[in-house]
């Protein structure tokens, strides 16, 4: 049937008014999509750019000597073993934040192949403190051994950034990479059946001992508590808020999560204020 000219005119105002309407209340556009390199920002600008950095830095070196000196000061009980320290690589002593960097430009997440690239370019700068303290401990006849979870076919590269950054006993005789197991404590008891060792250096509580390795963010910390006299005396921990094991923890120990999935069980993990009190 055809339509009269006052239907027409109705309808017309009606499809306008729900034109209208439309404009007026747009559909909510969807966010964009997680970033999990964003979340980096705030952890390798303070890492790059702060003085409280740094002075964090230099404290656990300077903290590391003053216990290195009681340490070679106090009598010899016996004790026959040449001293030494076990190191840590990244985070420790070297400074990857120009990586996790570019992670953040290029809007990527961590990956084996960037990483070994950046690997190879042996171009990280020792953290502060780091070389004073380690020259430090070779004049005092102490050996430094590296103890890394840098793959093995990552070798030479980091011995040669190492020894372009002038750190003592950059060799492979002190070197010990990850081959199967990133768990450091059979690596740690080969230094522990020829030296005495005086002190670990680390960022990682895996740096330490595995009795740290558990499973929730919640027992990690109460294991540290159970040893807190450790840390400041036999442990010296580096800071380092850009990743590390506390996340995993984080994540329950699956890493092959969603970025979005990851990005939520780090909000869950948040202790929330409830706000200012309503009247």
């Amino acid at each position: 049937m055809p339509r009269s000219p006052l239907s027409l005119s109705l309808l017309s105002l009606i499809l306008a008014g729900g034109l209208s309407a439309c404009a007026q209340h747009p559909a909510k556009p969807l966010g964009p999509p997680v970033s999990l390199a964003d979340e980096l920002v705030m952890a390798t600008v303070w890492m790059q750019s702060s003085g409280e950095y740094a002075a964090l830095s230099h404290q656990a070196f300077n903290l590391a000597r003053m216990n290195l000196d009681r340490a070679l000061s106090a009598p010899a009980n016996g004790q026959q073993r040449r001293p030494a320290i076990i190191v840590d690589v990244d985070e420790t002593v070297l400074d990857n934040s120009p990586y996790e960097a570019w992670l953040i430009a290029q809007s990527e997440n961590y990956a084996s192949d960037s990483w070994h690239q950046w690997v190879e370019k042996a171009s990280a700068v020792p953290i502060p403190g780091a070389k004073a303290f380690l020259d430090y401990a070779a004049s005092r006849g102490v050996e430094v051994f590296y103890v890394t979870n840098r793959r093995d076919s990552e070798t030479e590269a980091t011995l040669r950034n190492l020894q372009q950054v002038g750190f003592p006993d950059a060799d492979s005789e002190h070197f010990l990479p990850r081959n199967d197991s990133s768990d450091k404590t059979a690596r740690r008891q080969r230094v522990a059946q020829s030296h005495w060792v005086v002190l670990l250096m680390g960022d990682n509580l895996g740096d330490f001992s595995a009795g740290f390795d558990r499973d929730t963010a919640a027992a990690r910390r109460a294991a540290v508590n159970a040893q807190a006299d450790a840390f400041g005396s036999r442990y010296i921990v580096l800071p380092n808020p850009a990743y590390g094991d506390w996340e995993e923890a984080i994540y329950g120990g699956d890493w092959s999560l969603s970025d979005e999935q990851k990005s939520r069980a780090r909000r869950n993990h948040l202790e929330v204020w409830g706000g200012p009190a309503t009247r």
